[in-house]
């Protein structure tokens, strides 16, 4: 068991989910431990994800723990497994960890949606309106980093290349912001629309006339996983990205996008409400 000093979002969290079934399961962790003959600082270290386990030890914890839902077990088991060779670790050390973290968890996602007030959701945007946004929030970069944030924000794109489901709902505010200028702008409403005609990805807007909508404070995106016990709500913070993955905040988030959804136009007057907005650019 191999410690690890920075445990991926994808590691602590696999680690959380077995604190979870041994809690649930009302196992100690000393019984844990003798169970696995290992010490109890061991299982402390792993359900922080600092140590993973071989295939066969997790399922005999999981059986251990009388986990009875084999697709769950059969997605523990999966976000085990030893990860080479995706396109986001190329940018280890360049980009925050929790950039990659937010990489990895759009790949493994069964369904991605998505909620935006003043921005383009990151992989909608076109490349000149990363730049432009990178040079506003970020005007001391220097050029090397600045492209490869601009490059590693491309890539991200992937997610909706794959055609894992992708439901969006953007606020009109945002389609109104002039990001790096006029012909920036409407180039990335065109992209926007360009991006709807994927059987895969389902585009609302919430005009500023929709009636009785309150606002939701920050935005996010809600990730779908395996199970629906691995699902994640991501936010972006001013010190990063924030994951929660808590059940009775996840209740709540879920609860949140059907409020928000009840504010949203149509797709088809949702995208002519984009062209619109287009055209006076």
């Amino acid at each position: 068991m191999t410690s690890r000093p920075n445990p991926t979002a994808r590691q602590s969290r696999l680690g959380a989910e077995l604190r979870k079934l041994r809690e649930a399961a009302g196992v100690s962790n000393r019984q844990a431990a003798a169970q696995l003959g290992v010490s109890p600082t061991q299982i402390s270290h792993l359900e922080s994800g600092r140590i993973g386990l071989s295939e066969e030890r997790l399922r005999r914890m999981t059986e251990f723990y009388d986990c009875d839902d084999i697709a769950l077990a059969d997605a523990l088991v999966e976000m085990s497994l030893p990860r080479s060779g995706n396109w986001w670790e190329e940018y280890r050390g360049v980009m925050p960890p929790q950039a990659l973290d937010l990489a990895e968890l759009e790949h493994d996602a069964s369904y991605v949606r998505a909620f935006e007030v003043v921005h383009i959701p990151g992989v909608l945007q076109t490349e000149e309106h990363v730049r432009a946004a990178s040079v506003f929030f970020e005007p001391s970069l220097s050029e090397e980093v600045r492209k490869a944030r601009v490059s590693f924000r491309m890539c991200r794109q992937q997610v909706i290349a794959s055609g894992t489901p992708y439901d969006v709902i953007i606020h009109e505010a945002a389609l109104r912001m002039r990001v790096g200028g006029s012909e920036v702008a409407r180039a990335q409403l065109e992209h926007l629309l360009l991006a709807s005609e994927r059987e895969s990805v389902t585009l609302r807007v919430i005009p500023f006339t929709a009636e009785g909508f309150a606002g939701a404070g920050l935005p996010m995106q809600y990730f779908g996983g395996v199970v629906p016990q691995l699902d994640t709500v991501q936010f972006d913070t001013a010190h990063g990205a924030e994951f929660i993955d808590a059940p009775a905040r996840l209740s709540r988030y879920r609860a949140l996008f059907e409020s928000i959804d009840s504010a949203t136009l149509p797709q088809d007057a949702s995208l002519d409400l984009i062209r619109r907005v287009a055209q006076e650019m």
